[in-house]
């Protein structure tokens, strides 16, 4: 049987007190007799990226299956939308329960399969397809009519082309294989080749920016979270050369007493061992 209202717990209640507590605390924060001079002076525009990096910083923990790190992470995440309910109470926009129940109203109305009575007897990729739907109706409903009106300008640039072009496909905007998105990728790259000697420092970053939304889009094609991707690259450059670092100090040396040789070899040295391990 469909739920209409969700069952509350003891531990809902539980977290309801503490979330309010923190609410408390931030009100006590920004306080303008009391409280602290650092908190009272900041506005949504100076949290905005304390917010994106707490963010990432959830996501780390969670890469690294560090879950003691997670709660506190998550914390810190949770203290983000505290702080700007605070602020926007302050101004008179909103408070932090009519920003709990947009959420809570907004998962039921988007769950007919669990919150209303439309079957639950749906595969992943139908399912998808009438999350989608319910989301392009709520676009409506704010005369986002735009095929790429609601994607979030402040998203990392990544993610943001994989979204944009995810939009653009749904309306035929787009290869229909993934041999042409890599003729594209080739196709820029010789642009930015033969080109390199004659363009100015503006038109260089127009042809990597190209080239970079290329690489997102064919992430896409290819079922491949680019920022995910990219995360995992670097993950994997900074534990490449943080064994280089390693093995110079064995040697009595740092990077920068070294040449690249030397720490080519090295490098060579751990992918190999890399790949022997997996």
């Amino acid at each position: 049987m469909p739920q209409t209202s969700p069952e509350i717990r003891d531990t809902d209640h539980d977290a309801a007190r503490e979330i309010a507590r923190l609410s408390a605390i931030m009100r006590a924060l920004r306080d303008p007799d009391h409280g602290c001079p650092w908190d009272i002076e900041q506005d949504f525009a100076s949290i905005a990226p304390y917010t994106i990096e707490e963010a990432y910083e959830v996501a780390d923990a969670i890469a690294r299956e560090d879950w003691p790190e997670l709660k506190g992470e998550l914390g810190d995440l949770l203290l983000q939308s505290v702080y700007h309910a605070q602020m926007a109470s302050e101004a008179g926009h909103f408070d932090l329960a009519a920003v709990a129940r947009a959420i809570a109203d907004k998962m039921i109305a988007r769950h007919p399969h669990v919150f209303g009575d439309e079957s639950r007897d749906r595969t992943a990729e139908e399912q998808t397809s009438a999350w989608e739907a319910i989301k392009a109706a709520e676009r409506a409903g704010k005369a986002e009519t735009g095929v790429l009106d609601g994607v979030a300008l402040g998203l990392p640039a990544l993610m943001r082309a994989a979204k944009l072009q995810k939009r653009a496909a749904r309306v035929g905007f787009d290869w229909p294989q993934t041999t042409q998105v890599l003729d594209k990728l080739i196709e820029e790259a010789h642009e930015l080749v033969e080109a390199r000697d004659r363009l100015g420092p503006d038109e260089i970053e127009a042809e990597i920016g190209d080239l970079l939304f290329v690489m997102a889009n064919l992430a896409r094609h290819m079922g491949v979270d680019p920022e995910v991707a990219l995360r995992r690259s670097n993950d994997k450059f900074t534990r490449r050369f943080k064994y280089i670092e390693r093995e110079l100090e064995k040697r009595g040396k740092r990077p920068v007493e070294s040449d690249l040789d030397e720490m080519d070899a090295l490098w060579n040295e751990i992918r190999q061992a890399e790949k022997t391990a997996n």
